[in-house]
């Protein structure tokens, strides 16, 4: 498990809550932080937090997202897929890798069919059913497909929405079928919320998981004191996951949760999974606007002395995490 040296971006000298001179001023000042609650792991670089880009879905978004993060300087250290890699051809794949390696910027595409997707009805009952895991054989299969098509086409970053998913492209990796240097990234739609299950999948093979929106700054406390893989976390959440906009919770949140992927999603957008040509307009510009909803949450750590610990660009991998035994 990794350690942080320098005190978590939140925590140290200068770092201010928002409102809290004025506040403080008329008497209502917040509680000093519990430095027990800061998270004592980060980054194997050091860093505290990097950033995401979520939702782009060919190569034309992620030019757009190229171009606009570069005019409003915003530092990316990941940029992610939804529709799944087997919506994308083999030269699209190419050229988003070779677009994100030219960057030093980690490509995560999502793996294999899901439930959402499926023949199953149950999903769509009101109980969910198995939610968007991989049902039966074929689906696992389908999953694992994409995995080595993307991998041998230069992608060093997955993203899994399933468990036993998680666990044989783990194994995979083990036995050297993937490379050794490939991560795995826990989809939002299966987030644990639990220190238990949040322990689980990292020791299933996740290198960072995506916990929900909405747990509490306390949960995120919880889950620290028994893992160190980093969290990936919708800073903004899409409709589908809440909605929820924690802008002014980002430095508290760095501090908590650290290692800590802040994830730049959008609100009131529409959804645009599985992507192809007919959502194009919207794809492009609601890819523009991650960036620049991205934009602002850098602004708000600068603004409050918060901006500090970052990871530096290029950096993808999470350090020695604890697994499951493979054999």
């Amino acid at each position: 498990m990794t350690s942080a040296s320098p005190a978590p971006s939140g925590s140290g000298p200068g770092v201010r809550r928002p409102g809290e001179p004025a506040l403080t001023a008329l008497g209502l000042g917040a509680p000093a932080a519990d430095p027990a609650d800061a998270s004592p792991h980060a980054f194997p670089d050091g860093g505290t937090w990097r950033t995401e880009i979520p939702s782009v879905e060919g190569p034309e978004a992620l030019s757009v997202v190229l171009k606009e993060s570069a005019r409003l300087d915003v530092p990316v250290h990941r940029i992610s897929q939804g529709s799944g890699i087997w919506m994308l051809s083999d030269a699209e794949i190419i050229e988003m890798a070779g677009g994100c390696a030219e960057r030093g910027i980690e490509l995560c595409l999502f793996t294999g069919p899901r439930g959402s997707w499926d023949t199953g009805a149950s999903f769509r009952s009101d109980s969910g059913g198995a939610g968007l895991r991989a049902r039966g054989h074929d689906a696992l299969a389908g999953c694992v497909e994409d995995a080595l098509r993307a991998s041998e086409l230069g992608v060093k970053c997955l993203l899994v929405a399933d468990e036993g998913v998680l666990w044989t492209l783990h194994r995979l990796r083990t036995q050297g079928a993937l490379p050794v240097d490939t991560t795995f990234k826990v989809s939002a739609l299966i987030g644990p919320v639990n220190p238990a299950s949040y322990a689980v999948h990292e020791q299933l093979g996740a290198d960072s998981v995506n916990i929900p929106s909405d747990l509490t700054l306390a949960h995120f406390t919880e889950i620290r004191r028994v893992s160190a893989a980093p969290m990936d976390l919708y800073i903004e959440a899409p409709d589908d996951l809440g909605g929820y906009v924690r802008m002014y919770e980002a430095a508290e949140l760095i501090r908590r949760g650290a290692p800590l992927y802040l994830k730049f999603g959008l609100s009131k957008a529409p959804g645009i999974y599985p992507y192809g040509a007919h959502l194009r307009d919207v794809a492009l510009d609601t890819a523009r606007e991650r960036v620049r909803r991205g934009r602002l949450v850098l602004d708000l750590l600068a603004r409050h002395g918060a901006a500090a610990n970052m990871s530096p660009l290029g950096s993808r991998l999470p350090g020695t995490l604890r697994r499951f035994p493979t054999r």
